[in-house]
């Protein structure tokens, strides 16, 4: 009979299961704690698994020598560059790809096509005129020659903003190939068109100030992940660029003060003997700027215009890229920065217009950006970091960016409009590390750079005044990741593709990674971290699998669920605390063990003595009940005999935390006990492994807990925080289960 039953019994198991497989379907691991392995590029000689430069990692590298002439009457730029292009890959080239950047503001581009046009409700005059009566601004490249360095012609052909230049015969590894570009174009006012590049005219006294950047031909990358780098340029997505040394003369106007990447090796033939005297005289003012040219000389500057001209020489080394700026109306003011024992020059040069904010806070603001950002990162290894005053703008290219911030024109100016300022020359002078030397490709992954300076931006901001509004911390990325998703991308998005740029580009991984310091990892622990990274691809091309593994490789910490929620999905972060249950100890059979003995047969008298946790008539307050706890009185007492025995806890409580949110954080629970006294404690994200859904944790005290706060600093960009206290316990444990534990707000 036994065996006919037990017979039956694994029939009707087996008939069970062979139902359940045929209704329940199966599913791949969806762990938010999986691995990234599938995610991930497979780790190889170039790009090691530990997120270093491989044994067999190369780069190119491009060497220019340009004769640059500045048009002041005609706004127009002309050039001719010699170029060397050294083929560093174990690859053979057939063809080299440049980037024509200014073949944006070609009249046959295609950008402004993309653009989604609206009829806007008011239009200036000269809106409506430019968009529906001028011709569009030819701002193109002229490609006047393209030649050998014998003379020789080359095949060229031009797609847009790329170029590719077919070469005479394959270019072997170890190789090099020189060439020569002649060309011109015309120069757009910046301020109207929201150009990275350009100039601004001054109607009062008539006078331009340019900032020149992507002015010339210049080569893509060619890399061992993409290969050639030659995605187009639709005025978003930044550039991918390779290293080199440049020798470049400048032609422009007598009068004009200019400034550009690289060290000027004609000093005595463009400035005058007090300039000079000036100049050399702020390599040893390391506490506050010295004026190269004042004010006053520069408004009697811009009141005349020289028919003649100079020629300004520069040399720059291993520089990926090349910028200048020039105008009579230049104030210029600089000062020494001691970097761990080498002298670095800050320096800074505005027109009157922007005084006397900038005249007060720029170059010590660079300076203060060049000491941070060395003690996250490595000594910035350059001679100098200019700001240079330009309405409307935040751009950055190697020792040289563009900044905005203009006082009113009586000279007053809001505490905004300063902090902007600040904000922004923070900013654009830490690109000199991002991606002006850890080398990103801006063009694919814009967080790279955006998002890893607006970090360390924030850090720098709030070391230079602890109440900055920085507008990267965690708690400032909420509207965004809890707003609509279907104009939300994931941080990994190709920057061209990104619906709200700023957000997702600067603010997210910047709050994000603010979030792995503090919260997550430590100071300790991310600094070490972020700063092996930043050293490791000096001069080099990281991808994002090089700063993920490097973060956890120097961390001994894994990140890939962080990495995945925060960087390759929109999930949100939303912790809450779903209910409380209070209990007390005792040594008497509770209720509920009688029923489940009952249930099972056992006599009552036959249940183990041992101590119980029980709500059983439970109110507000109620001390322990000493005589229902004689077994672990005599316990402690026969452990401690004549040494001090612990307290007994007169409270336990278990906490049910809930996660209505897909991001896995850490649980930081602020408790606040019926005296005042409040502890916090952190639970790591580790802690949703097993349950993504649900966690309980319980919490003994020997007093009652008045109550209970998650993230009480906004650390973790928690979008609901509605559900993130439990108040004051006003009834019993039975009336709060009654009505489900409801939080009473």
């Amino acid at each position: 009979m036994k065996k006919i039953s037990f017979a039956f019994l694994v029939l009707l198991c087996t008939a069970s299961q062979l139902i359940l497989a045929q209704t329940q379907k199966g599913h791949t691991n969806t762990n938010k704690f999986k691995q990234l392995k599938d995610e991930f590029a497979t780790p190889n000689s170039q790009h090691s698994a530990s997120g270093a430069p491989g044994t067999h990692y190369t780069q190119q590298q491009v060497d220019y020598d340009m004769d640059i002439v500045l048009d002041d009457t005609r706004q127009r730029l002309s050039g001719f560059e010699k170029i060397t292009y050294h083929n560093n890959s174990e690859d053979t080239l057939e063809y080299l790809w440049l980037q024509l950047d200014q073949n944006k503001l070609a009249k046959d581009s295609k950008s402004p096509d993309i653009e989604i046009d609206t009829v806007d409700p008011l239009y200036t005059p000269a809106t409506f005129a430019k968009k529906f009566i001028e011709a569009p601004f030819d701002g193109g490249f002229n490609i006047e020659a393209v030649q050998q360095s014998n003379g020789n012609e080359l095949s060229y052909t031009i797609n847009r903003t790329m170029m590719r230049i077919d070469l005479p015969k394959p270019l072997a590894s170890g190789k090099t190939f020189k060439f020569e570009i002649k060309w011109w174009y015309n120069i757009i006012d910046h301020t109207i068109d929201r150009t990275r590049s350009g100039y601004e005219h001054f109607e009062e006294d008539g006078n331009k100030l340019y900032v020149i950047a992507q002015f010339f031909p210049r080569l893509a990358v060619y890399d061992n992940v993409e290969g050639w780098q030659n995605m187009q340029f639709w005025g978003r997505s930044e550039f991918a660029l390779e290293f080199g040394d440049y020798k470049v003369k400048i032609t422009t106007p007598k009068d004009h003060v200019l400034n550009a990447t690289g060290v000027l090796t004609n000093p005595k033939e463009v400035l005058t003997k007090t300039q000079l005297k000036r100049l050399n005289a702020s390599k040893n003012s390391f506490d506050k700027p010295v004026m190269i040219v004042t004010q006053e000389e520069a408004e009697v500057a811009e009141k005349s215009t020289s028919k003649e001209t100079k020629t300004w020489h520069f040399n720059a080394k291993n520089v990926r890229d090349y910028a200048f700026a020039s105008s009579r109306k230049f104030i210029w003011d600089a000062m020494a920065v001691d970097i761990n024992g080498t002298a670095v020059m800050a320096y800074s040069l505005y027109p009157k217009e922007g005084n006397p904010l900038w005249e007060k806070y720029s170059t010590r603001v660079v300076a203060h950006t060049l000491k941070e950002y060395s003690k996250y990162t490595f000594d910035y290894p350059y001679h100098k970091a200019i700001s240079v005053h330009s309405k409307n703008q935040g751009m950055e290219y190697p020792q040289i960016c563009w900044n905005y911030g203009r006082p009113r024109k009586d000279g007053t100016y809001s505490d905004r409009t300063r902090d902007a300022m600040i904000g922004v020359i923070t900013h654009e002078i830490g690109h000199n590390f991002f991606p002006m030397i850890v080398n990103s490709d801006e063009r694919q992954w814009t967080w790279m750079d955006e998002g890893l300076n607006s970090f360390i931006e924030t850090l720098t901001e709030l070391a230079f005044d602890k109440d900055f509004n920085t507008g990267n911390l965690p708690k400032d990325i909420v509207p965004y990741m809890g707003g609509d998703q279907s104009n939300i991308a994931p941080i990994m998005t190709q920057g061209d593709q990104v619906y709200q740029f700023g957000p997702n580009a600067y603010t997210k991984p910047a709050a994000g990674l603010y979030l792995l310091r503090e919260t997550i990892l430590g100071q300790k622990l991310f600094d070490y971290a972020f700063r092996t990274y930043s050293r490791r691809w000096m001069f080099k091309h990281p991808t994002p699998e090089d700063f993920f593994r490097t973060m956890e490789d120097a961390s001994g910490a894994d990140l890939d669920w962080f990495w995945r929620g925060w960087f390759y999905t929109t999930d949100v972060c939303d912790i809450a605390v779903k209910e409380v249950n209070q209990f007390r100890v005792t040594d008497k059979p509770t209720k509920r063990i009688l029923s489940m003995a009952k249930e099972l047969g056992v006599p009552a008298e036959r249940i183990r003595p041992g101590l119980f946790l029980t709500t059983d008539e439970i109110s507000e307050g109620e001390p322990e009940k000493i005589e229902d706890i004689q077994l672990l009185t005599s316990y402690l007492e026969k452990k401690y005999k004549n040494k001090i025995a612990p307290e007994i806890p007169s409270y336990v409580y278990e906490i049910v935390f809930e996660k209505p949110g897909g991001l896995v954080m850490p649980i930081i629970a602020e408790i606040t006990y019926e005296d005042g006294r409040k502890k916090r404690k952190t639970y790591p994200a580790q802690i949703w492994q097993k349950n993504d859904r649900e966690v309980r944790k319980i919490i003994s005290s020997t007093k009652a807990i008045k109550s209970i706060l998650i993230d009480p600093d906004l650390e973790t960009a928690d979008v609901d925080t509605t559900n993130n206290s439990w108040p004051t316990l006003k009834k019993s444990v039975f009336d709060l289960k009654k009505e489900g534990f409801k939080t009473q707000q």
